[in-house]
């Protein structure tokens, strides 16, 4: 990546947008606008709330193709040193190799997928994150078979001590646990910074990921953008096989 753009991704100035979290609906959802724009993301991020495009053809017809903007009432979160990696996983990964922001367009657009249940992504968010990734704050990590297919990944956004994870995927037929290998790799990026997924799940609590109130995450949110953004591996170098990036996890502080 050019320098200038890491620069850029290291310095920004950003409006207010939500107000008050004391004012905020005990409810998911905080707002819905007709916008949707990278700048938008970078100041919802810094105040603990995200977008998504609402999809959803039950909606009135006033709302398709507004954005929501959330900030759960109870977030999942992946704090520093609860990474949780079951001997299954681990017998997978050694069979898998990572690399980081390769691929994005190719891992955004996989998650992106409409046959997939819950389909949200859709051209405005591709082209939002598109942009963020070409300015250093939006990241994705690959993981691949040993044939040399993306078999899954992840992508997010990386502000401060931030990373928020906006969605994985993994390809049943040749990528069994590939998305949950994606997240250990970028575990190791991350280091001690705070690992946002939104909303957990069963298979991220099968991770370590835990459920935080709003008022905690916040709390959490404002230790994090104090602190500085990881040194992101650059996509040039060398993937990491699945034996490397276990040994890199054990090597980690607990």
């Amino acid at each position: 990546m050019d320098p200038r753009r890491r620069q850029e991704a290291r310095s920004v100035t950003v409006p207010e947008l939500f107000g008050d979290p004391d004012q905020w609906p005990d409810d998911d959802l905080i707002a819905i606008t007709g916008a949707l724009s990278p700048h938008l993301v970078l100041a919802a991020l810094h105040e603990g709330v995200f977008p998504m495009p609402i999809t959803n053809e039950e909606v009135p017809p006033e709302f398709q193709g507004a954005t929501a903007w959330w900030s759960p009432m109870y977030r999942g979160v992946l704090l520093p040193g609860h990474l949780k990696v079951a001997r299954s996983l681990r017998k997978t990964t050694k069979h898998q190799t990572t690399t980081v922001d390769r691929a994005f367009g190719d891992v955004i657009a996989r998650c992106a997928d409409p046959d997939r249940p819950y389909a949200w992504i859709d051209d405005r968010v591709i082209e939002a994150y598109g942009y963020l990734h070409e300015r250093g704050w939006a990241h994705s990590v690959e993981t691949w078979d040993d044939k040399g297919r993306l078999v899954g990944g992840l992508y997010g956004v990386s502000v401060g001590g931030l990373f928020s994870g906006e969605s994985m995927f993994h390809d049943p037929r040749h990528g069994r646990d590939a998305s949950k290998t994606a997240l250990l790799r970028l575990v190791c990026e991350l280091g001690s910074r705070l690992l946002d997924v939104q909303w957990s799940t069963p298979h991220l609590a099968s991770l370590g990921v835990t459920e935080v109130d709003r008022a905690e995450y916040l709390d959490l949110l404002d230790d994090a953008l104090d602190r500085p953004a990881p040194q992101w591996t650059s996509p040039d170098d060398p993937a990491w096989n699945g034996v490397q990036l276990l040994d890199r996890l054990r090597e980690m502080p607990a």
